[in-house]
């Protein structure tokens, strides 16, 4: 049973810095595809990123390229996202997911904010 716990989330002010992290259980997580989306209130949810199995590959959205990086551990089986210089249409509830599928866990709320 695949199970995706993400944290890391909470208040930061503009120009701020945070780092989701997504700790993956229930499958082979260095055999997966991975993602991070984002849904903010009133909105549907909206990719953020992408990296491949091993980590060689990774893709941004325009909204946050040259801002957010998106890496994994495979040994620790964990996903992240270093988010830097926040603005606040950055807020928003992140979720990890396998590439593939729409399955995500309960995610964790982003709020940039002065």
């Amino acid at each position: 049973q695949v199970r995706l716990v993400e944290s890391g989330g909470g208040l930061v002010q503009p120009g701020g810095s945070l780092r989701l992290s997504c700790a993956a259980s229930g499958f082979t997580f260095s055999f997966y595809e991975m993602k991070w989306v984002r849904q903010a209130p009133g909105k549907g949810l909206e990719w953020v990123s992408y990296i491949n199995e091993g980590g060689s590959s990774t893709m941004y959205a325009d909204s946050v390229k040259g801002r957010f990086t998106i890496s994994r551990d495979n040994a620790k089986n964990k996903l992240y996202l270093q988010m830097n210089n926040l603005k606040p249409e950055d807020t928003a509830v992140y979720y990890c997911a396998q590439w593939g599928s729409n399955s995500r866990g309960p995610g964790t709320q982003v709020t940039v904010s002065s």
